[in-house]
């Protein structure tokens, strides 16, 4: 089978597993957490190169206050108890999107986890907290002028490189729950990607869904705006 270079994971359906069993909404994301440690573990298992997961959009704090306290809460405790694990099984870990939102422990405790596993040579596992695509694009312009790069000088290959992911373009990008629509997440790099949506909440999400999307794309005719004789 053929194993996506690149899988990005829209991560939905937290709040609904937790309605659905009359919990509140953050025992869904705290369910959602336990995927996500088995999805990485299975990713570094069969090979695939970079892992990145939607885990905090800039939408998202449009949401109650509350739910995004213990959202912050809920990642600061996931980072100090899961990056010994990532250390152990090879993981290298970078964090992309505008970290000022977060509280200053939740920021120090994201560089300091990045720089622990920044020479791992495993599976990269790359988190977007508080990221748009949007933003992203936005920001990769700003950074471009400030460099003074010419308009003449300006292509797809040195705007890419200003970009969070650097130019790094997804084959698979997966999303959760049932809906069918990016969401503003990675709007450059998912140019070419194949797009598998699954009615799976992320609290059910497990290797099988996984294998499924996996088959999915093995069944694909990636032709990048091209056509095959």
């Amino acid at each position: 089978m053929n194993i996506p270079k690149h899988i990005a994971i829209i991560m939905d359906g937290n709040g609904r597993w937790a309605k659905k069993r009359l919990l509140p909404r953050i025992a869904g994301h705290k369910k959602g957490v336990d995927t996500v440690k088995t999805i990485v573990k299975y990713c570094g298992k069969i090979g695939v190169e970079t892992l990145t997961l939607f885990a905090f959009s800039s939408e998202n704090k449009n949401r109650s206050d509350e739910e995004v306290t213990l959202l912050f809460k809920l990642f600061l405790s996931v980072l100090k108890k899961e990056v010994k694990k990532l250390n152990k099984y090879n993981v290298r870990l970078k964090i992309i999107g505008d970290m000022s939102l977060f509280p200053i422990d939740v920021q120090k405790m994201a560089t300091e986890a990045q720089i622990l596993l920044s020479n791992n040579t495993g599976l990269t596992l790359i988190i977007a907290a508080n990221y748009g695509g949007q933003w992203d694009i936005v920001n990769a312009c700003k950074q471009a002028i400030i460099d003074g790069v010419a308009a003449d000088e300006l292509n797809e290959q040195t705007f890419a490189s200003y970009l969070a992911l650097q130019g790094n373009t997804v084959d698979l990008l997966i999303r959760s729950s049932g809906e069918q629509r990016i969401s503003n997440f990675l709007l450059w790099e998912v140019a070419y990607s194949e797009l598998y949506f699954t009615n799976t909440l992320w609290p059910d999400f497990d290797t099988g869904e996984l294998d499924k999307a996996i088959e999915s794309f093995n069944h694909r005719d990636r032709r990048y705006g091209g056509r095959n004789e």
